[in-house]
């Protein structure tokens, strides 16, 4: 697999990038179209553009902001409909669930359910949440049905919630995650997996996004790679990064600045630094996968 950047809003830098093997596609004119919610319309000819321009071992994507993480549902078609792939396991490393049930269609906050839609989605596995979503009453907006049937599971962090909270949804630790993340990867020797990365499950000092950060490092996720390496990898994607928050439309500026949380917009040169550092770390083991 081939390794790419799609240029979505300059959250990465494309010369540094290019310094360790990987090539940008100037995707730019696009990024304020998709930007947290999009209609599948413009998704789709967004997309086809983009394809154009991918080869079909390019599966090992780069991408901007977390507010284009709903993209790693399309990834994730795309890999499959490219390996002829089935009982694929999708795992996500991020702070936030992604599990919400309501409108609109394609967003960040919800696109775990799309992929729970594709026939040859067997499970899908979310590790290392730690945002409000799982205390009352933004819970009522998952998707129980996923979850009680287990095609979705959704491992948070114990320090980040309550202890009802942390009861409810049996989270893990930081003593304790390692060993239940060995117990989940020794099951997925020899099957099919898809991985995505969003940086805000990583610690601010190690990820600047644009959303709240998690408690995993770049020293555990490269411990879980190793875990994952009798796995089939069919395609990985990275975003989360921190880019200026542009929009194309007045509704989806509007939803958009409801939902993120009200912080000071970092300094993108400092965000740019930190996550290069980072992505110089994880890179190289994500593609040996």
């Amino acid at each position: 697999m081939n390794p790419v950047h799609i240029n979505l809003d300059d959250a990465w830098d494309a010369a540094q990038l290019q310094q360790i093997g990987i090539p940008t596609i100037d995707a730019r004119p696009l990024g304020p179209h998709l930007r947290y919610i999009a209609p599948e319309k413009i998704i789709r000819q967004s997309l086809q553009t983009l394809s154009e321009r991918l080869t079909p071992d390019d599966r090992l994507l780069l991408y901007g902001s977390g507010d284009f993480h709903y993209l790693a549902a399309w990834w994730l078609r795309r890999a499959i409909d490219l390996t002829h792939a089935r009982h694929v396991t999708l795992l996500s490393f991020d702070n936030h669930p992604d599990w919400d049930i309501r409108p609109p269609r394609w967003s960040c906050g919800g696109w775990i359910n799309r992929a729970l839609e594709f026939p040859e989605v067997a499970h899908a596995s979310v590790w290392g949440c730690g945002n409000f979503e799982l205390a009352f009453p933004s819970r009522l907006f998952r998707n129980k049905k996923a979850l009680a049937t287990g095609k979705l599971a959704v491992h948070a962090w114990a320090e980040r919630q309550s202890p009802k909270v942390a009861t409810l949804f049996n989270c893990m630790t930081r003593n304790n995650w390692r060993e239940r993340f060995t117990n989940f990867a020794a099951g997925l020797a020899g099957k099919n997996i898809y991985i995505t990365l969003d940086l805000d499950a990583l610690t601010p000092d190690t990820a600047i996004t644009n959303w709240e950060n998690g408690l995993f490092t770049p020293e555990d996720l490269l411990w879980s790679m190793q875990q994952l390496r009798n796995a089939t990898l069919i395609g990985l994607d990275i975003c989360g990064a921190c880019s200026p928050q542009l929009y194309a439309r007045p509704l989806q500026l509007a939803a958009a600045r409801f939902d993120h949380p009200k912080q000071p917009a970092p300094s993108l040169p400092d965000a740019q630094r930190v996550n290069l550092h980072t992505l110089h770390q994880l890179w190289p083991a994500l593609t040996r996968t």
